[in-house]
This record gives C-alpha cells, structure tokens and sequence, in this order.
C-alpha cells in the first residue's frame, strides 16, 4: 500500500504551445519530460488546467477494473492582436498494468497512446485532436482497464471473483480542486477501504455498491487502496501427507480463480509438515482432518494466517508468504495446548517454521527482524496482549523479539534439547519430579506458561536461561519472582539432598511449580524441622540399639505435612525413653531374693515386645511393653521379700500344726489308756 501511495503522485503534465502568426516559433512551456509531481506554478503559468471525475467499475469476470475518466479541460490564457494561445495535447499519469485506452471528444478526433511505462505509472499522451483555443473548454472520455497482471500473490492488483485489491486515483491538474471518484462494486464484496474523503457507500435495485467521494479539495492528493472478498464455494484437494509414517489427511480449500495459491501452498505443507515433525521431535497430534483455506487477512501484523486448534483449521492469506505458511503450519504443534503463552507459540513456530524451509530447501526465506525502529516500541513479552491488542507496530515487534528470543534459548538448549522438553511436556512430565527409585511420575495437565516453561527448560538441559528471561521476558513486576525462585531452588536442592532417601512431599515441589516461593520457603522450614527431629530419633535409636519405624518417613512424605513427621519424632523419643528408662532398671546380678521376685515372669520377653512394636511403628504397644517390664524390674526386689515372708510364715505355721498334731495325738493315746486301765480296774 505504501508503494501505491506512492504511485498516486503522478499528475497531469500538460504541454503548452504557443502558436505565433505568422513565422513566429512554437514555444514549450513544460518539457515532455517533467517530473512527476510538476509544481502547482509550473501548471497555472502554463494556463491549462484539467478537472476530472473518475469512475472505477469492479469486473470480475474479466478480471479488470473498468475506469471512465469525464476530463473537463480549459484554456485560461486570453489572446492579443499579435498572439494566438492554444494547447493541442497534455499528459495524464494513471495506474500501472493499464490497458485498452480510449478517448471521444464531442466535435474533435482526440487520441491517446502509451508515452512511457514504469513499474508505479503509465503516462498518456493525449492529442486533442483539434485544438484548445483561448479561454475554450472542453470535454473529453477516456476509458482504460486496470487489468490484473497475474504472478506473485502479492501483487497490490488483483482483480477475481474470490478477491479484488487494486488503488483508486484521483485527476487533475496540479492545485486546481474539483473532480470526483467513485468505485462500484457488485454485490456480494466484503469490502475494506480506508479514505477518509470517501463517503458511507451506497447500494442500488440490484445489490452494486458504490463509494463516492464529493468535490475533491486537491484530487492529486486523493488515493484509496480497496480489499474486497466475495465468500464462494472453495475448490477442495485433499493431500495425503505422511509425517513419522503416519498419513495425514489434509484438505486445501482454495479460491476457484486462484488455483496457483493451492499448488503453492500445498507443495509447501507437503514437504514441510514432515519435515517439522522430525524436527520439533513431537507426533502429529491433530486429532482431526487438517483444513487449510485460502482467506484475506486484514491483519496489519504482517502474520497473515491464523490457526484455529479447535476446528483444526488453518488460514492462511492469498499473499502469504513461504515463511508464513510453514509457520502456521508449525502451530499444528505450537498450538496454544503445548505452551501456554503467545510470545512462546510464536516465536518457537517461527524459528522451526526457518529450519524447516532450510530442510526443505526453500531459499531466502527470511522471518520478522527486530530493526531499532522495532526495537523502540518493543514491550517486555510477558506484556503483549492477545491479538489485535497492541498497535500494529508493537504486534511486529513482539513477533520479532518472539523470534530472537527463541532463537537464543535454542543456541543453549540446542534442538535435542529442546525435543526433550516439548516431550516432557507431551507427556504431561510437570518440572520437579521426585528423586528416588519408587517415586511416582508427577503430571501436570496444563500447558506451562513462562515460568513453567523456565523450570522445565534448565531441568531438562541443565543450563540457566534466567538472563533471557530477564531480557525479553520480564515486566518490571516479575522482576521479584526470578529472585526469589533462585535462593528457594537453591534451599530445595539443599533440603531434598539432606532428605535422602526420604523424598520430598509433593506439596513443595507444588508451590515450586507455582512459582509459590513463600509458601515453598514456609515448607521447606518445616521439612528441615522435620529432618533435624529425624535425626534425633537416628541417634536416640541407634544409642538404644532400636531400629526406627518407617511412620515418621511416610508422614513426611505424606499430605498430613511436616508437623504431622515432627510429631511422630516426639512420639518415637518418648517410646525411646520408655524403653531406655526399661533398660536402665534391668539388674545385672540379681540376688536370691530379687530372683525370688522375678520367678514366674519374663521382663526380657516384654522388653523384647517393645523393641519388635517399635520398628514396626506400634508405639503405644513399645511403651506399654517397655512400662511392663520396667514395673516388674523395680519391685522385684520388694516381691522377693514379700515371697521371703510368706515362705517363712508358711513353714512356722506348719511347724506349728505338726506340734498341735502330735500333741493331739498324745492325748488321745493318753485317754484310751486311761480308759483301758479303768475297764480293766472295774472288771
């Protein structure tokens, strides 16, 4: 559009003759050669001046822009009795790729012809064919076609039934006002133009529509860039594409008239999307057809495409180029499901969408650079908004700076590298799984944003990227983050070594991956609480000679958090002091009466019980069987007496039975020899 612009500044040249009587030589006021814009003095000393109402009528079917131009030419010079002024001729400046010229003049023959052809103009030279006299006017016809020259899709005409873009222009003669142009359309044009002399378009009985300008204030100055599609039933060819031996359907929907965009562009994708896969390292996961359309982007970003991950529908623009084509084509992978953020689905789009025309051959393929001027307006990208957001400008910039910074993390990473973190993203691998043999794989079903991408970045290649991310990435506001995420990763990496072979709790590794850094700072006190009150226990087991449960290992690495570890820590060294306080009251060389006490119990069988239920984690059980055998060690002694006592008890009172029985015994063998002695006394 700017080269375009630039082509409306051809004017009317006009060429003066002054005809002398008699012998008197013709004189040219302006050479045939002017220059383009010819000074507005130039024009009024040459006294010819050219009003002109343009009318641009849009035929598809002949893929032309028909131009009737109504030229109201006048002589403002004034004869004098020995001069006679007349013009016979002038040149007019129109659009390049004209053709089938015309001109009828009411009472003349005019005639018009190519005086030279460039790439920005054409000048006609126009004969009037009978000449302009002093202070006459008259009225000239001339019709040309803006005819669509064909070849590169991004030419500023074309002229179809699917699209038509060309630029209107007004005539006239240098700082003279006047003139119009009007544009005409047939039904059914989406139409895009931008002029603010061109008034709210109308449209007629059967569905033309036209836009219309009033009396031009300078018409030189007037220029309109019309972009127009009309919606019509694409041709569809479908491409059978393998990548990574899997075929994959893809459907090109083409305009009818366009038959070269799809030839094009699918030769691209054909070659490209294999391409792209190898490299990028990741499936064709597109879980349906891909559509690929022909569309008029009226982006002003430069990217003219757009990826619909939904629908798995591709636009890309009639005049899109090999670098945009193979970079939508990369967004089947970077679609917004693989990273989270726009500056990391383009910029890494871009820079494959490079390496796969290098691959594939295509040569000077070139993506967005970042220019000073760009650099000017670049914001950090982490600020740029979705699109349509931002000025045009500050979209080419982020793209650019995307682009670059992708580029950088690549040089570190290198393309293995990267593979391995599009993989682990693949299969929902989230940054910061647990160490250890047994660790459960942690997933995370979200698309990792900046932060996430960084995390898995130096996990997977083992280099920092913090310096880029400062560079390209941060607000000022995300400046704080990045420095609290190094001295907690730092205090992690501490904490989870010292932890070994405990692994940490997921919870940690949770608030690392949410960039939570205070709530992480908070766990990891806790877990070194925790880790300092198991190594009390260690040393509190191994002085007893006790082996420590797993419940204070499981409680650690369990939901119920630090605490709950920290608490079994008390509770493991109160069944430690149970069974120590045990110990300590077993006697080394029992005397007989401690022995005596300690007959028919078993204190070492209970202390045994208290060793087996606290390494199997039964605490209670440890000090209740600790607390048994402790009683029994610390009152034996006392039983022993008491058994002493009652022994000797028992033996007196027998003793003393055995008397009383004898003595029985005597008295009554007293008795019956009393009794024989008197029976036999009486007989």
């Amino acid at each position: 559009m700017t080269e375009s612009t630039l082509m409306r500044r051809v004017v009317v040249i006009a060429l003066a003759v002054l005809a002398a009587a008699g012998s008197t030589p013709a004189r040219a006021l302006l050479p045939a050669d002017a220059p383009l814009a010819a000074p507005a003095a130039a024009a009024a000393s040459s006294g010819l001046t050219m009003v002109a109402d343009a009318r641009y009528v849009v035929d598809p079917a002949k893929r032309r822009v028909h131009v009737a131009v109504t030229l109201a030419a006048t002589n403002h010079r004034s004869d004098t009795r020995t001069h006679r002024y007349f013009f016979d001729r002038t040149f007019l400046a129109v659009q390049p790729n004209t053709t089938a010229y015309k001109i009828r003049s009411a009472g003349a023959k005019p005639t018009v012809r190519v005086e030279r052809r460039t790439r920005t103009y054409t000048l006609l030279r126009i004969d009037f064919g009978k000449q302009l006299g002093a202070g006459a006017s008259r009225t000239f016809k001339l019709t040309f076609d803006i005819a669509d020259p064909g070849g590169a899709p991004t030419r500023t005409t074309r002229v179809g039934t699917s699209l038509v873009s060309f630029g209107a222009w007004g005539f006239g003669s240098v700082g003279v006002s006047g003139g119009s142009v009007s544009v005409v359309f047939p039904p059914g044009y989406s139409v895009e133009v931008d002029a603010p002399e061109l008034g709210a378009p109308t449209t007629d009985a059967v569905g033309n529509v036209t836009y219309a300008t009033g009396a031009l204030t300078n018409p030189l100055t007037f220029f309109a860039y019309f972009v127009a599609d009309r919606p019509s039933s694409y041709k569809e060819t479908t491409l059978k594409v393998t990548i990574d031996g899997q075929v994959v359907p893809v459907t090109l929907r083409a305009w009818p008239d366009d038959p070269e965009w799809a030839k094009r562009v699918g030769g691209l994708l054909k070659r490209g999307l294999p391409a792209l896969s190898k490299d990028i390292g990741l499936p064709w996961s597109v879980g349906k057809p891909l559509i690929v359309s022909e569309a008029i982007s009226r982006s002003a970003s430069g990217f003219a495409g757009r990826y619909n991950p939904q629908a798995g529908q591709i636009e890309i623009a009639y005049y899109a180029s090999t670098f945009v084509i193979l970079h939508e084509a990369a967004h089947a992978w970077f679609d917004g499901g693989l990273l989270a953020d726009r500056w990391s689905s383009e910029g890494f789009a871009s820079w494959y969408a490079l390496r796969a025309a290098k691959a594939i051959g295509e040569k000077k393929v070139t993506g967005p650079v970042l220019s000073p001027d760009l650099e000017a307006v670049r914001v950090p990208l982490n600020a740029w908004g979705p699109p349509g957001a931002d000025p045009p400008t500050v979209d080419d910039a982020e793209h650019a700076a995307a682009l670059q910074l992708a580029t950088e993390i690549a040089k570190r990473a290198g393309p293995g590298g990267l593979t391995a973190v599009w993989r682990a993203i693949h299969e929902q691998r989230a940054a910061y799984q647990p160490t250890g043999s047994g660790a459960a794989l942690e997933t995370s079903t979200e698309a990792p944003d900046w932060r996430g991408l960084l995390d898995l970045l130096e996990e997977r290649t083992a280099t920092t990227y913090e310096d880029l991310w400062r560079t390209w990435v941060l607000r000022p506001t995300d400046e704080a983050l990045l420095a609290d995420r190094s001295s907690v990763r730092l205090r992690y990496t501490a904490v989870m070594r010292r932890a070994d072979p405990w692994v940490m709790p997921r919870v940690v590794r949770d608030a690392l991956r949410a960039w939570q850094f205070n709530q992480a700072a908070e766990l990891l006190d806790g877990a070194s609480t925790a880790l300092d009150d198991r190594d009390t226990v260690l040393a509190a087991t191994a002085g007893a000679g006790l082996t420590p449960p797993t419940t204070m290992a499981i409680e650690f690495q369990g939901p119920r958090g630090f605490a709950a570890a920290s608490a079994e820590a008390d509770a493991e060294l109160a069944a430690i002091a149970a069974y120590g306080d045990a110990v300590a009251k077993r006697p080394t060389e029992p005397d007989l009466v401690t022995r005596l006490g300690l007959w028919a119990s078993d204190p070492s069988a209970a202390l045994g019980t208290a060793v087996e239920a606290f390494s199997g984690g039964d605490l209670r059980a440890s000090v209740q069987a600790s607390a048994y055998a402790r009683q029994i060690w610390t009152t034996a002694a006392d039983i022993g007496r008491n058994r002493v006592l009652a022994i000797g008890g028992s033996i007196v009172a027998i003793l003393l039975a055995c008397w009383l029985l004898l003595r029985s015994l005597r008295d009554r063998r007293g008795v019956r020899r009393r009794r024989r002695a008197l029976m036999a006394h009486r007989g």
